[in-house]
């Protein structure tokens, strides 16, 4: 059947389904090796100070310039791609990635690692956004079926993290936190040679809009290093720096237009631009759940460390349950209605959090609540960001999937600064320990992000590619992948 408009998923002939697990098992391997990197330093830190006799606050870099890297290097995803094709970038991201692993594993000092993680960072921030754009190029209509089932294996990486770098600590060299990622990373890049098809044919010769670069780069990472310094006066300066260089950034996309470093007219389109806020809004409540949930239960429920992991386990349970469904789900009912529906799940259930803070630990009926948190948030990722690629045309998606992965990024460090900005503020007034109604008014807030969350749900698209409005509309993507 012909291709009615250019968008997302734009295929002639249609690719098979062998076709679509091929590119979509690169990419998923790409996404889980990225996010496991990005957790497993986390239980090392104190062997990292003792190893190198320094202090908890220079070691923490290794772990800040790793992040800070990731938001440096992420708005040329969409230019690169344009320039040397999305096969390239990705072989070249994974080769630099092991590249920096093997000599992280190999640091002789503290300043060394730092700035090993830094190229490690640089390398690995693309990974992501490439994930995603090369899924939504191959897969087309059955983006949310694919999107579901290799959301996985990347839910599984914060859980296998840990555990990894425990055993390794235990057993072994700290080095093999970094060093195990080069058979991994050999491993990948064969199979993206042999798996990823070629598409030199849609190289562009696209200039970089420098200006831009040099605006929105330092911007988002002025703004992240301000977000994990707020409320504090040591984030106020580099706060002010982000306002501006962001401020402009806005001000030049709006004069440059199509050559800009990201297209603002993408935001034209209202399902796009929804799309996008649901998950900035997604990407924040489960970051300031995470936050919220372990100060609760140790100070106001005097649970130990290992306790809390156990209680804490079922949201994370929820979520791989419920995401293998979701494509179907999107598929058969909807994009908007298994958003809303999600989203009311996780606002009901993180209102039940409400009121068990508000007595007694009942561990049953908490686990139960966050169980139910996960599976709503589970049906919210993939409608949505299924929804903001089936809304851009073919052309567009580097630069749309740059756009997508800067603005849900934003929205963790922005919710969690508010949320402890909220918390500092009362337990000024309130002493930990002594009274529960911080954690209920805390609670309250979360759930006001929630609420917020689903009226944004409330104006997605009723299903992939129709108009907001319309409900059983004719799809943009009338190609189909032969199952």
């Amino acid at each position: 059947m012909p291709v009615s408009t250019a968008k997302a998923g734009d295929e002639v002939p249609a690719p098979s389904w062998r076709g679509i697990w091929k590119v979509a098992s690169v990419a998923i391997l790409g996404s889980f090796i990225s996010q496991l990197d990005a957790t497993i330093v986390n239980l090392s830190l104190p062997v990292l100070t003792r190893t190198f006799h320094s202090s908890l606050h220079i070691i923490h870099w290794v772990i800040s310039g790793y992040l800070l890297a990731l938001a440096l290097i992420l708005p040329l995803n969409g230019w690169l791609v344009d320039r040397i094709g999305a096969k390239q970038v990705y072989i070249w991201c994974f080769a630099a990635f092991t590249l920096a692993s093997a000599l992280c594993g190999l640091a002789w000092s503290a300043p060394s690692l730092i700035g090993f993680r830094v190229l490690q960072g640089l390398s690995g921030g693309l990974l992501a956004p490439m994930t995603q754009m090369m899924m939504a190029r191959i897969a087309g209509p059955k983006l949310a079926q694919v999107v579901g089932f290799s959301a996985m294996p990347v839910l599984l990486a914060p859980i296998l993290g840990p555990v990894a770098a425990g055993a390794i600590l235990q057993y072994a060299s700290w080095r093999w936190l970094f060093l195990i990622n080069v058979p991994v990373g050999i491993a990948a890049i064969v199979i993206a040679l042999a798996f990823l098809p070629a598409d030199r044919d849609t190289v562009r010769r696209r200039s970089l809009d420098a200006v831009g670069l040099a605006l929105l780069s330092p911007g988002l990472v002025a703004l992240l290093y301000a977000f994990d310094r707020l409320p504090g006066a040591a984030g106020m300066v580099p706060l002010a720096i982000a306002t501006v260089l962001l401020t402009g950034f806005l001000v030049w996309i709006q004069r440059r237009g199509r050559m800009a470093l990201i297209n603002p007219m993408l935001f034209a389109d209202r399902a796009f631009s929804t799309a996008v806020g649901v998950q900035f809004l997604s990407n924040g409540v489960g970051f300031t759940g995470q936050l919220l949930l372990p100060v609760f239960l140790m100070q106001a429920c005097g649970q130990q460390p290992a306790q809390i992991g156990f209680l804490l386990a079922p949201q994370g349970l929820g979520m791989m349950c419920g995401y293998p469904s979701m494509g179907y789900l999107t598929d058969r009912f909807g994009v908007r209605p298994v958003s809303c529906t999600g989203a009311l799940l996780a606002l009901f259930a993180t209102l039940a959090l409400t009121w068990i803070g508000s007595r007694d630990l009942v561990n049953w009926a908490f686990m139960l609540a966050l169980f139910v948190r996960g599976m709503g948030l589970s049906a919210i990722g993939v409608p949505s960001v299924s929804a903001a690629y089936a809304a851009v045309a073919r052309d567009d998606l580097p630069m749309a999937s740059t756009a997508i992965n800067v603005i849900q990024r934003l929205g963790g460090p922005a919710l969690t600064t508010v949320m402890s900005a909220f918390l500092a503020w009362r337990s000024a007034t309130i002493p930990w320990g002594t009274s529960h109604s911080i954690y209920v008014e805390a609670f309250l807030l979360l759930a006001a992000f929630h609420m917020a969350m689903v009226v944004m749900a409330l104006q997605l698209p009723w299903k992939i590619g129709s108009g907001p409005d319309v409900r059983g509309a004719e799809t943009r993507i009338e190609c189909d992948v032969p199952g």
